[in-house]
């Protein structure tokens, strides 16, 4: 059965929020807080009838307003035009705020509840099915950056291979040289003494 919505409202940045929504912790994912906006009293369930009826059009829907202003909310909003003003602003949004305190007196619209209610759910389920897609493209991407970086590794680890063999080929070749030569130095030693003794004894 859907859940009964209620209409909260918060500031955050540039904007006012308000959203229909089952819960205070659904709002919140909704609006995107990383902390207890309600406990902090940042933000609060409004009982505006305007407010109201806005969310429960598009149950599920952030909806913005310029921050401090009395205009109505809409998916899109401009930014607020009295940024350098903060005195009006602030009275602005406490004379909205008083506003909101009182009850509507419109009727309870028990089908217009429970459709707004169902708007919320297919709203929720767009968003998870969104979020989805999100996490299933960033996770291909993951997967592609992996694939590329285990490409280029494999490449570096197969090079670095070849040239170890290669480096061991060339010292193995320096050390038989070497060898060659140190044989060759003992032979000559030998070979030269031998002349030298054969010198001598041709002149003594």
């Amino acid at each position: 059965m859907a859940r009964k919505l209620k209409t909260y409202q918060t500031s955050l940045g540039f904007f006012d929020l308000a959203i229909a929504a089952p819960s205070m912790k659904a709002a919140l994912e909704a609006w995107g807080a990383d902390s207890n906006l309600f406990h902090q009293g940042a933000a609060n369930e409004t009982d505006d009838p305007d407010v109201i009826a806005a969310t429960m059009a598009k149950p599920g829907v952030v909806l913005r307003r310029p921050v401090g202003s009395d205009g109505p909310f809409s998916e899109h909003a401009e930014l607020p035009t009295n940024l350098g003003d903060g005195k009006p602003a602030k009275a602005a949004r406490k004379s909205k705020g008083s506003k909101a305190k009182k009850p509507s007196s419109r009727p309870v619209d028990k089908a217009a509840e429970r459709k707004a209610a169902l708007d919320y759910e297919r709203e929720e389920r767009r968003r998870e099915l969104e979020r989805a897609r999100e996490e299933t493209a960033r996770q291909k991407e993951r997967e592609r950056r992996q694939q590329a970086v285990d490409k280029a590794q494999a490449a570096f680890d197969k090079a670095e291979q070849e040239h170890a063999k290669r480096a061991a080929s060339i010292q193995a070749e320096v050390e038989a040289i070497e060898r060659r030569s140190q044989a060759e130095e003992t032979r000559w030693d030998k070979e030269k003494a031998r002349l030298e003794a054969s010198l001598r004894r041709a002149r003594g």
